[in-house]
């Protein structure tokens, strides 16, 4: 079905005075859509009465189109526009009829003539596009759809459907866009603005439908694409999303904007080098940008370039001295000592801020989470007790994280991963041996052990992979739906066929992270302890390395580390302390269902023995010993977690009890903890 047409009828002052005629034209045009022939047959009729009568001239050519006479159309068509160049219905039929025809320079001239006149008709831009793309004039087709979602957004029908939106009213949106597209199908900004009320409606499949045939109908529709790449993004496809990133950068209506977020899409792929060069051009251009100095400093941290990092964020607080996250992003080195120039800087600037305002309250709990930094620097363990704490505080206010909810989730998963339930579902799954999972607790040594490992000549290392908890949450998500009673229901009806399709697609998800052609590779998620039953079903010879730390160190590291997103549960030292003998009763429960089949690194005992251990880590995998993976420190690779620069030094133990200074208050973490911190490494008798 074509767009629709402008409403304008030919030149009024053609139209006859004779009334029997004026029936007729008005007879002729209810047949047009219905009976073209016989439409047809009336319009030369009137012409035999009255030649040449504008209004009967184009009901026949508009017949003939519509017969598939496209050809026959168009010299008359021509002849009446050149007589009457400014009625822009005749005008839109004339570039329909050219188009039919294949006659694009005469359909664009029609369409350029149309859209002077009539610029606020979105339709005739888009078609315009058309012709001009067709025509391999693609930036000028890029600049014609972007005019014709300015005229759009004039449109009263799309403005009264975002602002339903917008309040909330996603019903009535709805049903107001699917009217409009049921007479209007190839409405490109409709199309998309229903491709977001599904996604606010929380249907992603068809939000993705919806903006992708938006971008079928206008290539050059920016702010759609903008949309898809932010959804892909969301849904982890990210090969695709850097497709229509760099389709973005390329708009010949350039904007910072799309560079930047190009940018991100090549930092979650682990393209730095090309992120880098990205933030560099933006600030040659325009420096004083503290957001893009801060995103620079983030690249080159993970590239381990840590001056030219540390100058980075410095260049952002400098520009921003509000800006909490840049204070984080130099407190988070590690290596780095903030001041008490620094000190000073910080408090200032937290005094300036307003705790109501929900604009900066991030910037308020990244500046407290700094300063608790800044005072264990100095050694001050009170004040930075008291700013960790205010900013664990203030922090986990904001989040919807329920202790018993998720320990109802990991006793369902004990429950079903035991030796009989192995047993029973027998062989299946992918077979390859590529993934090597590290598991654990986030500031276990987990990247310890990555940067060991990816020292090794047969192993690449990659990031902290989401795949496979996409995978898990898909499955619960049946279980949530009402598909199974329960979780273990929904994994016994696991077929061996189907876990290989499920083994297959993690595979072929993560495969855009591996930039090499090392046959291992490493998935440093440590989330992932949650699902090891999991693993062993759909990648039953994948490695699993279970990264382990005193508990009272561990969870006071990830408790004074705001981290960027996930880790929902290190906000409380009750939360963190009961999360972590959550996981480590999981653990002990897997380890009875499958011995052997997870490798336990102590990080004390690798501080302690890292040879040794290291040689027990490489035999669990089954490869050689080699010299590199006791110097992995020089070993040059981007490393994205909060240990990025202790992992470019020689192993030094002085981390392991940092958590002492603070032991007088530690209470609730030490009761949720119970008697797993008195046993470790050992588990306590309970799950012994």
């Amino acid at each position: 079905m074509e767009a629709a047409s402008p409403k304008t009828s030919p030149n009024s002052g053609t139209a006859p005075a004779n009334q029997p005629i004026r029936q007729a034209l008005e007879q002729a045009e209810l047949l047009l859509d219905t009976q073209p022939q016989a439409a047809l047959a009336q319009a030369e009729t009137i012409l035999a009465q009255m030649p040449g009568l504008p209004p009967a001239e184009l009901l026949a050519c508009q017949a003939l189109r519509k017969l598939g006479q496209p050809g026959a159309a168009l010299p008359r068509l021509a002849v009446l526009a050149r007589s009457q160049p400014r009625v822009p219905i005749l005008l839109w039929e004339l570039a329909q009829a050219a188009s039919e025809a294949g006659d694009r320079t005469q359909a664009i001239a029609a369409l350029e003539n149309l859209t002077r006149q009539q610029p606020d008709v979105a339709s005739g831009w888009f078609k315009l596009a058309g012709q001009l793309r067709a025509e391999g004039r693609s930036e000028e087709a890029w600049r014609a759809d972007l005019s014709g979602v300015r005229a759009a957004s004039r449109d009263p029908e799309l403005l009264k459907a975002a602002a339903d939106m917008q309040s909330g009213a996603l019903e009535e949106s709805a049903a107001l866009l699917d009217a409009r597209l049921a007479t209007m199908p190839d409405d490109p900004v409709g199309t998309r603005l229903l491709g977001e009320v599904q996604w606010r409606r929380g249907d992603m499949d068809k939000a993705l439908e919806h903006v992708g045939r938006a971008l079928e109908l206008a290539p050059g529709f920016d702010m759609a694409r903008d949309f898809m790449v932010r959804l892909l993004l969301q849904t982890n496809r990210l090969s695709e999303t850097l497709t229509h990133a760099e389709i973005l950068a390329a708009s010949p209506a350039k904007s910072p904007g799309h560079n930047l977020l190009l940018a991100s899409v090549l930092v979650r792929l682990g393209e730095q080098d090309r992120a880098r060069t990205i933030y560099e051009k933006l600030l040659e251009a325009e420096p004083d940008h503290p957001q893009v100095w801060q995103n620079l400093g983030h690249v080159l941290k993970t590239l381990g370039v840590q001056d030219e990092a540390i100058a980075a964020y410095r260049e952002a607080a400098t520009r921003n001295p509000a800006m909490g996250e840049a204070w984080w992003s130099l407190a988070n080195l590690k290596t780095v000592k903030l001041g008490t120039d620094d000190i000073a800087q910080m408090t200032a600037a937290l005094a300036s801020l307003d705790g109501s305002d929900e604009a900066r309250r991030e910037d308020v709990f990244h500046l407290h989470f700094s300063l608790g930094k800044a005072y264990e620097d100095a050694k001050d363990y009170p004040a930075s007790f008291a700013h960790y704490e205010q900013g664990n505080r203030l922090r986990r206010a904001l989040l919807q994280y329920d202790p018993d909810v998720f320990s109802a989730e990991v006793a369902a998963t004990a429950q079903t991963f035991t030796a009989a339930f192995l047993a029973g579902m027998g062989e299946g799954g992918a077979a390859a041996p590529d993934p090597i999972f590290i598991v654990g607790l986030p500031r276990s040594g987990s990247t310890l052990v990555e940067q060991i490992l990816s020292s090794h000549s047969q192993i690449e290392g990659t990031m902290e992979l989401a795949e496979m908890m996409m995978i898990a949450s898909r499955l619960q998500s049946r279980v949530d739906d009402g598909e199974f009673a329960d979780f273990g229901a929904m994994a016994a009806s696991l077929t061996p066929d189907h876990r290989r399709q499920l083994g297959e697609e993690y595979l072929e998800r993560t495969r855009v992270h591996r930039q090499t052609d090392k046959p291992r590779f490493i998935d440093k998620m440590p989330n992932n302890w949650q699902h090891v039953g999991l693993i062993k079903l759909i990648l039953p010879n994948a490695a699993i390395i279970d990264a382990r730390r005193h508990p009272l160190g561990c969870c006071f590291s990830a408790w004074k580390q705001h981290f960027a997103r996930g880790q929902v549960f290190t906000y409380d030292l009750a939360d963190v302390g009961r999360y972590y003998a959550e996981y480590v009763a999981l653990m002990a429960s897997f380890d009875r269902a499958a011995p052997g089949a997870v490798h336990q690194v102590i990080y004390e005992q690798m501080v302690a023995d890292t040879p040794g251990e290291v040689n027990c880590l490489l035999a669990h995998l089954g490869l050689p010993f080699e010299e590199a993976c006791l110097s992995f420190w020089e070993t040059k690779r981007a490393v994205r977690t909060a240990s990025s620069e202790q992992v470019r030094q020689p192993i030094f133990s002085d981390a392991v009890e940092h958590w002492k200074n603070y032991a007088q208050w530690l209470g609730p973490l030490e009761a949720a903890l119970g008697d797993v911190a008195l046993h470790y490494p050992a588990l306590p008798p309970s799950l012994a």
